[in-house]
């Protein structure tokens, strides 16, 4: 398959999705700034997040229901203009409450933006549904790399420019998906706001949110409060997490499909979550120089989880997939919401070390999900998808 040989319309959802991903840990490097520029504690700042994924969490019950009834295309465009919106307001705040409350509106516009950007992009694309995926995959790596690097450069200056330049960039891809991409047919069946909590009555389905509602929490504490433990300037901290970010693209595109290969699913996907236990164990242990060295490092073993992950919870049952994924991420991005506030909590009751272990307890949790529910865990179609994915070499990470 040519992957360069794509519709406009798939190069200008693809760009979008690109910015949409670059949101999640756009942040991070400027998290410290914010708190001195607004006078605010590490806790009250690490609501950027909470209040960002409580909402995304949420909206995962609506995405579907909103994208069966007016289609695919005015989804995207609804999404990108509360981004638009929101993250133009986020820059204008002068409380850490208005700005938390702003990253919520951008939160929603992100969830009904990228849960519906690879359904797009899948049908669109040329070359069927292998090089849509690895389009899609690329632009979410490109995204999470890109954001602390963009952060860090745009919040040397002002953390609000960050803010203001999200908000340019959306409004940049709005007109793109505007001009290039046409109105996608609606789905035969529209969805139920129910639906996706269906979908969690199989257990395999819900073991899997489950172990990885534990690896989010792990995941997110890692972005979310090592910020302030590095106590970096913006340009070295996003320097920091680009690498991390590489690494997480890297390792979920190319390494983990191969790890399937060889091992299987669950042996790769209980393996990573243990060694990632002991990352964050020694991150937070370690001197600052270990600290960073742990930080870079987890980024390859998250990229591997977050696609074994994705491929499990999409192939383990027999529900639709856009209703299995918004099941799915509706319980796992509660954890998102939640490992920000409690970390900088924590800290304040015990020490700055206690939160790391939280984290690797955490990051265990999840491994013995997998392990005691191997069973449910294990499916035909799971495993289908994967022999599907090695031979393209790309694998089904929709986040």
């Amino acid at each position: 398959m040519d992957l360069l040989r794509q519709p406009k319309a798939v190069w200008a959802t693809a760009g979008a999705s690109v910015v949409a991903f670059m949101g999640i840990g756009l942040v991070d490097p400027i998290l410290p700034s914010i708190a001195r520029g607004l006078h605010a504690t590490a806790g009250q700042v690490s609501l950027l997040f909470t209040s960002y994924f409580l909402i995304t969490a949420v909206a995962m019950l609506l995405t579907g229901f909103v994208s069966s009834r007016i289609g695919g295309r005015r989804t995207l465009l609804l999404g990108l203009a509360l981004v638009v919106v929101f993250a133009g307001l986020a820059g204008t705040s002068d409380t850490v409450g208005r700005l938390v409350g702003f990253r919520a509106g951008w939160g929603l516009g992100n969830a009904l933006f990228v849960s519906t950007a690879l359904a797009v992009i899948v049908g669109a694309a040329a070359g069927g549904s292998a090089a849509a995926i690895l389009l899609y995959e690329s632009a979410l790596g490109l995204g999470m790399a890109c954001g602390p690097l963009l952060g860090a450069i745009l919040g040397n200056v002002s953390w609000r420019y960050p803010f203001f330049g999200t908000a340019t960039l959306m409004a940049i891809g709005f007109l793109c998906i505007t001009m290039f991409l046409k109105e996608q047919p609606k789905p035969a069946r529209k969805t139920s706001v129910l639906d996706p909590i269906r979908a969690l009555g199989h257990g395999g389905l819900a073991s899997a949110a489950v172990s990885a509602f534990f690896y989010n929490y792990t995941f997110f504490t890692v972005l979310a409060f090592t910020p302030f433990v590095l106590n970096m300037t913006p340009y070295r901290s996003g320097a920091v997490f680009f690498a991390w970010g590489v690494l997480l693209a890297v390792f979920s595109v190319i390494v983990a499909p191969r790890m399937q290969a060889r091992l299987g699913s669950l042996k790769v996907l209980g393996g990573s979550l243990v060694l990632l236990a002991a990352d964050v164990l020694v991150l937070g242990y370690g001197d600052h120089t270990t600290a960073v060295v742990c930080t870079v490092l987890s980024g390859a073993l998250i990229g591997v989880n977050n696609t074994v992950y994705t491929e499990l919870a999409l192939g383990v049952s027999d529900a639709p997939r856009p209703v299995a994924s918004a099941g799915y991420n509706f319980v796992r991005w509660f954890a998102a919401a939640a490992a920000p506030y409690f970390a900088p909590k924590i800290e304040e009751w015990t020490d700055i070390h206690v939160p790391f272990v939280v984290a690797g307890i955490t990051a265990l949790l999840g491994a013995a999900v997998v392990v005691v529910r191997r069973r449910a865990l294990t499916h035909e179609v799971a495993e289908r998808d994967v022999a599907h994915a090695t031979e393209d070499g790309v694998s089904a990470f929709a986040n």
